[in-house]
């Protein structure tokens, strides 16, 4: 299994909307079609995925807050800690991805929508999710 670039920053997209935004998802997820030109298909896989991220956002949270040391989760921005969420989805849910993928993919996300700055934060925080899911 692999998510396509596209596909992955339609579902941070959609995880950061969902945070800010008082629309509809279906609202949103039209205006994303249109402003990243994609088809309703990847959008609907991005709004499945999506979903099931938020269903466990309580344990990926607790994942987040135990491998961010000396951070607050409400004091990470929001755009981090989306890209968080979906990189550390990606590492615990979904084990045919490539780690390395993962991580790279997360730091592009966070490259292309924060600073480069983050970068060094999100791959702090997912390299440390992945070793401790990893046996020696």
């Amino acid at each position: 299994m692999s998510f396509p670039r596209k596909f992955r920053e339609v579902v941070f997209q959609l995880l950061y909307s969902a945070d800010f935004s008082q629309c509809p998802l279906e609202d949103i997820m039209a205006m994303i079609m249109e402003k990243v030109a994609v088809t309703k298909k990847v959008v609907r896989e991005a709004y499945a995925m999506q979903q099931l991220i938020t269903a466990r956002e309580e344990e990926i949270t607790a994942v987040i807050k135990k491998h961010a040391k000396n951070y607050q989760i409400n004091r990470i921005a929001k755009v981090e800690y989306n890209v968080l969420r979906l990189g550390v989805y990606e590492l615990l849910y979904c084990p045919d991805l490539p780690f390395k993928i993962t991580i790279s993919e997360a730091i592009r996300l966070s490259r292309k929508f924060a600073t480069k700055e983050s970068a060094n934060f999100i791959n702090a925080v997912l390299d440390s999710v992945y070793r401790s899911i990893t046996p020696c």
